[in-house]
C-alpha cells in the first residue's frame, strides 16, 4: 500500500509540473503575443480620439457652411432673375461615362 501511495504522489508531482509549466507557457505566449500586437499596431497610422473628435467638428462646421452659401446662391439668384421667377435648380449631377 504504501508503493502505491508513492507512486500516486510522484504522479500528482509530475501533473502539478506539467499544469505548472504549460500556465507559464501560456502566460509567455500572451505576453508575446501583447508586445506583438502593441508593435503592430504602434506601426498603424490610427488618429487618437481627440483628433477624430476635432476633424468631425471641421466636417459639420463645412457641411452648415455650404448649405449658408447654397442658401445665399438661391436668394441671389431669385433676386437677378427680377424676384417673380421661381428660384433655378441646382443642375442635376453628370451622369457617369460608361467604363470610367
Amino acid at each position: 500500500m504504501q508503493s502505491e501511495n508513492k507512486m500516486f504522489d510522484d504522479l500528482v508531482k509530475m501533473v502539478n509540473g506539467v499544469a505548472g509549466t504549460m500556465a507559464g507557457m501560456g502566460r509567455e505566449a500572451e505576453s508575446s503575443l501583447r508586445e506583438k500586437m502593441r508593435d503592430w499596431a504602434g506601426g498603424m497610422d490610427f488618429v487618437g480620439r481627440d483628433e477624430f473628435e476635432a476633424v468631425k467638428a471641421m466636417a459639420a462646421a463645412a457641411r452648415d457652411d455650404n448649405q449658408a452659401l447654397k442658401a445665399r446662391i438661391v436668394a441671389l439668384e431669385a433676386r437677378l432673375s427680377g424676384g417673380s421667377a421661381p428660384a433655378p435648380k441646382a443642375s442635376p449631377k453628370p451622369k457617369a461615362k460608361p467604363g470610367a
